[in-house]
């Protein structure tokens, strides 16, 4: 199953130049609990921003359209399709961590959200795709702990994708 792993401002605020805008040890622990043992895809500038890649002791897949990329320990395709073809026989949850051209690219695919929300404003340039909540319900939340090395409130929500109903179904 496909997950979304991201954490955001309160106003939707993903990434500024290629970076995370906060310092928040705490969400670089829980991304790293949800995401070890699975796979995780992302984009090239994504991969990139990774201090000493591939993430450890998960599968690393990168999407870029530059067919002479190389990265060591990482699995690197040119297309959705690829990807897909990629993962179809991996029995292990396949994580999304950005950037947002792969988040709109799997919203048909994504079963569970995985969201931090800082409650803070921040700068940068780079917004997580608006997501329609509607078609998702919230399983989980837990308060994330402010302290001196994690100076900002933060909450993590897990949700999961509502079953589809048929419309024309009688209650």
């Amino acid at each position: 199953y496909f997950t979304f792993v991201w954490a955001e401002d309160k106003n939707g605020l993903i990434g500024n130049k290629g970076q995370l805008p906060w310092h928040l040890p705490n969400e670089m622990k829980h991304f790293v609990n949800v995401t070890t043992g699975g796979v995780v895809i992302m984009g090239r500038k994504t991969y990139e921003s990774i201090p000493n890649p591939p993430l450890k002791n998960r599968i690393n897949i990168i999407l870029t359209s530059n067919e002479e990329y190389v990265a060591d320990g990482a699995i690197v395709c040119h297309s959705k399709e690829e990807i897909l073809n990629y993962v179809k026989d991996i029995d292990k949850p396949l994580h999304i961590i950005g950037g947002t051209s792969l988040f709109d690219m799997f919203i048909d695919e994504v079963n569970v959200l995985y969201r931090t929300v800082v409650y803070e404003e921040f700068e940068g340039d780079t917004l997580m795709p608006k997501l329609s909540y509607k078609y998702f319900q919230v399983i989980e939340t837990m308060e994330g702990i402010v302290d001196a090395e994690n100076l900002y409130p933060h909450e993590f929500f897990i949700y999961e994708r509502k079953k589809l109903v048929d419309p024309f179904e009688e209650d």
